[in-house]
């Protein structure tokens, strides 16, 4: 009795959200130090918070929702003794909610449990227990739930047979009505893989490394390829996966890149020696090994592997690593690790080609045992980045971007706040952001920086003030601006939410050895807070679950109650419908310019090259905005100046300047770049236009690549290795004695060009990253890392500091 559950939230995107409540008898506790960093150079944010715009106390335009939110609260109890439970939404705006409850016990060697299915198609208000549809099966916890991409209403469940040895897939093509079910010929590794662009088409690996295919939806499988190790979707329905023709996939550095665009029937090669593989946004990246394996570079592709080109980047070796933050069509943000045991590295950010890189910024926080980072990509206002950065006496602070990695700068300091009591410094405090790195330290933080496109301008995040993140309890700050500045909305750790395109946030306090009965709700982005008991038997809070995009009305409430000889699950769903009892219409919205101090001067606002005028909800006014709310936007382009420039290659930015200038270890070198297979070189004044810059006119440095009419190495595969090659089972050709010299030989130049034209020989090895979705979704260990951003994302695996790991986002 007594057990703390404790929750885990896993996003299956993009239509699918699991959560994971899991019973823990362990609290957490706080295991790090107290920190400092040095002030950074005093940077003034001009732009005032919106909200002081508006007149009149918003906390009293809410009146009387006890009564309404009272008739709209409905509660459910799970009768069953299992220890977690795991929720999938199913499309988008359905309602259409599945809980997963296990229970599992070892046995010796084995594993015995049962799970239990239930549905909701009310967004969690009610539940049908439907395990019967699964044949009581047990499904597994981990990877056992898989949801269709888009509006497919596609749900896979997977069974463990446990008297038969195998498993069994249950397929719905309802939204979860009805299941059929089909054995499995192997045991899989990973969770079943969706085709992005045809939901029919599966994949996954087996616990043989076996790669196996199906094009109806799981009825029946064929095996189209051994040896397998890391398999990802592409776009064009390509399907990349890497390979040992050794059979071995923990030879790292000698694995093989291999693609199919037919399912199977055809593969072609097109990369070797690559340690690592990735994809983001529409680029396509290899870690590969150069000369004799002990350096390695990354090579990125923009034509699905048919041409590669190096990356500017540093190469990198044993202990350290690479690590793709953050990628799209335009723009990559690459980590790159620095020598030895630093727990920091260096950001680099991609021209639009993927293959120059820029220095953004030093120091850049980022542990190597865990591979935890707190870069937080703001999804709320265009071209905004928070992260941590590392002084030089090992403390912590939160750094900003607006303008996507041109500049870094402290989070100005909330006006209702002051320091706390760990700053030396009264007067240089700035706020600092909790996120991944405090959360695997256990500092009591329980939920990441949230925000959401649809809701403008705003975040909701953990943090302190001081000059340097504190170990003490965190408060709960909002930010309407995109995150130039913060109010102090809730005081001590909470969990929250954002509903309604932002027109409602809400929030719980974090009390996990407390029983709790109250949510707190906001109708005015965080200023004021109201509190709503919503029920009179207190529960133990595990988590709080709401339809992924902000959209919905609907907030669940899980936990559970005991008493003396049981424990069991409550859900509670508050339908805050009601409470907003009419539409929004113009006269409730006001207009807003983005990254601006004053919306009158024709020169204020411009960011990447554009201003963006959005029409933003009064916060006094009390409305629905609506599941067909769409965001009001006019982009107004801006004259270039230097704002809208990096700084070249071997070129960077001094604190607190537009202006770059020369790195000195590059000075007098000839940079040249080695693109489709041929030298160039570059002639620069120092910049480049920032990726996604959509700038007319005004200042614009002068830049231009001239060809140098000389071969050089950039391609993986000579020219005439680079065709379709067999079929199903044919393993086109053991290795080759020539070709492995020739491209030996391709290294060894590759790594002296590096070192002579791009690097000036002073770059260290580094560590780079994999794309997560490769590796957690086939859950080998010691097998690449990274964050997927075009398919499904899923929870992080085990971290090997014992070797290199290349994480390519």
């Amino acid at each position: 009795m007594g057990q703390l559950r404790h929750f885990i939230l896993v996003l299956l995107f993009p239509v699918a959200l699991s959560l994971d409540f899991i019973k823990s008898g362990a609290s957490r506790n706080v295991l790090l130090e107290k920190s400092r960093i040095q002030p950074a150079a005093d940077v003034q944010h001009n732009v005032k918070k919106r909200s002081t715009d508006q007149g009149g106390d918003t906390c009293k335009a809410l009146q009387g929702y006890d009564s309404k939110l009272s008739s709209n609260t409905h509660s459910y109890v799970f009768n069953d003794l299992s220890g977690s439970v795991s929720l999938a939404w199913i499309g988008d705006g359905t309602g259409v909610l599945l809980a997963l409850t296990t229970f599992q016990v070892p046995l010796f060697m084995l594993k015995f449990g049962q799970s239990r299915l239930y549905r909701s198609e009310d967004y969690g208000k009610t539940f049908d227990d439907v395990t019967s549809l699964i044949n009581n099966t047990f499904i597994s916890t981990y990877f056992g739930i898989a949801i269709g991409p888009e509006q497919s209403g596609k749900v896979i469940l997977a069974g463990d047979l446990y008297g038969n040895s195998g498993y069994r897939i249950f397929l719905s093509k309802d939204f979860g009505k009805s299941f059929t079910h089909s054995d499995l010929p192997f045991s899989p590794q990973m969770q079943i893989m969706y085709n992005p662009q045809n939901s029919n088409v599966l994949v996954a690996v087996s616990t043989k490394n076996d790669l196996w295919i199906s094009e109806n939806f799981g009825e029946t499988w064929r095996n189209i390829h051994d040896t397998v190790c890391v398999v990802k979707w592409g776009r064009d329905n390509t399907l990349f996966f890497s390979t040992n023709r050794n059979g071995s996939c923990y030879d790292r550095g000698a694995l093989t890149l291999r693609k199919t665009v037919d399912n199977g029937l055809t593969f072609k090669t097109i990369a070797e020696k690559i340690y690592s593989f990735g994809i983001g946004g529409r680029f396509l990246f290899a870690s590969v090994m150069m000369g004799t394996g002990v350096m390695r570079m990354i090579h990125v592709s923009v034509d699905q592997g048919e041409e590669w080109n190096m990356a500017q980047l540093p190469p990198v070796g044993h202990e350290q690593f690479y690590s793709i933050l953050a990628a799209n069509d335009d723009v990559v943000f690459m980590h790159v690790d620095e020598p030895g045991d630093t727990g920091f590295g260096t950001i680099y950010v991609s021209d639009d080609r993927g293959m120059v890189y820029s220095k953004s910024l030093e120091h850049h926080l980022y542990t190597a045992t865990g591979g935890d980072n707190d870069f937080t990509n703001v999804t709320s206002l265009r071209g905004v980045f928070m992260t941590s950065v590392l002084s030089e006496d090992g403390s912590v602070q939160t750094v900003v971007s607006f303008d996507q990695g041109g500049e870094w700068v402290p989070l100005k300091k909330p006006e209702n706040s002051k320091c706390d009591s760990t700053a030396k410094d009264k007067d240089a405090c700035s706020l600092h952001i909790h996120a991944s790195y405090s959360i695997s330290m256990k500092v009591n933080v329980p939920v990441l920086p949230l925000s959401e496109p649809n809701a403008v301008g705003l975040i909701i995040a953990h943090g302190s003030v001081g000059d340097a993140i504190s170990v003490l309890t965190p408060d709960v700050y909002v930010s309407d601006d995109g995150g130039y500045t913060w109010l102090r909305a809730l005081e001590g750790p909470h969990h929250y939410a954002i509903l309604d395109s932002g027109g409602l946030l809400v929030a719980v306090e974090h009390k996990p050895n407390m029983p709790i009965s109250q949510v707190k709700f906001s109708t005015d982005e965080g200023q004021c807070w109201h509190v709503y008991n919503f029920t009179k038997e207190p529960l133990y809070f595990t988590g709080l679950a709401s339809e992924p995009g902000a959209r919905s009305m609907n907030v669940s409430i899980w936990g559970y109650r005991e008493d003396l000889f049981t424990q069991y699950w409550v859900s509670v769903t508050i339908d805050f419908r009601e409470l907003l009892t009419r539409d929004c219409g113009d006269e409730d919205y006001v207009p807003w310019l983005a990254h601006s101090n004053d919306i009158s001067d024709p020169n204020d606002g411009c960011m990447l090259g554009y201003k963006e005028h959005f029409l933003r909800l009064k916060k006094d006014s009390v409305c629905w905005n609506g599941r067909d709310y769409i965001i009001s936007k006019q982009p107004t382009p801006c004259p270039c100046t230097l704002d809208d420039f990096l700084c070249d290659f071997g070129y960077y930015r001094k604190e607190n300047s537009s202006e770059c200038v020369e790195q000195a270890e590059l000075r007098g070198h000839d940079l040249e770049i080695c693109i489709h297979g041929k030298k160039e070189h570059l002639q620069t004044s120092g910049y480049r236009k920032i990726p996604g810059d959509k700038c007319e006119g005004g200042k614009e440095p002068q830049r231009k690549v001239i060809d140098v009419r000389s071969k050089c190495v950039s391609n993986l595969l000579e020219p005439e290795l680079q065709k379709q090659d067999e079929t199903k089972h044919s393993h086109s050709a053991p290795v080759i004695v020539t070709v492995v010299a020739i491209l030996l030989i391709s290294c060894i130049a590759g790594v002296l060009f590096v070192k002579k034209y791009i690097c000036g020989g002073r770059f260290l090895v580094h560590r780079y990253s994999v794309l997560q979705h490769n590796a957690e979704a086939n859950g080998i260990e010691g097998m690449d890392e990274a964050l997927d951003t075009d398919v499904a994302g899923h929870a992080k695996i085990g971290f090997h500091d014992d070797s290199d790991e290349d994480l390519l986002e």
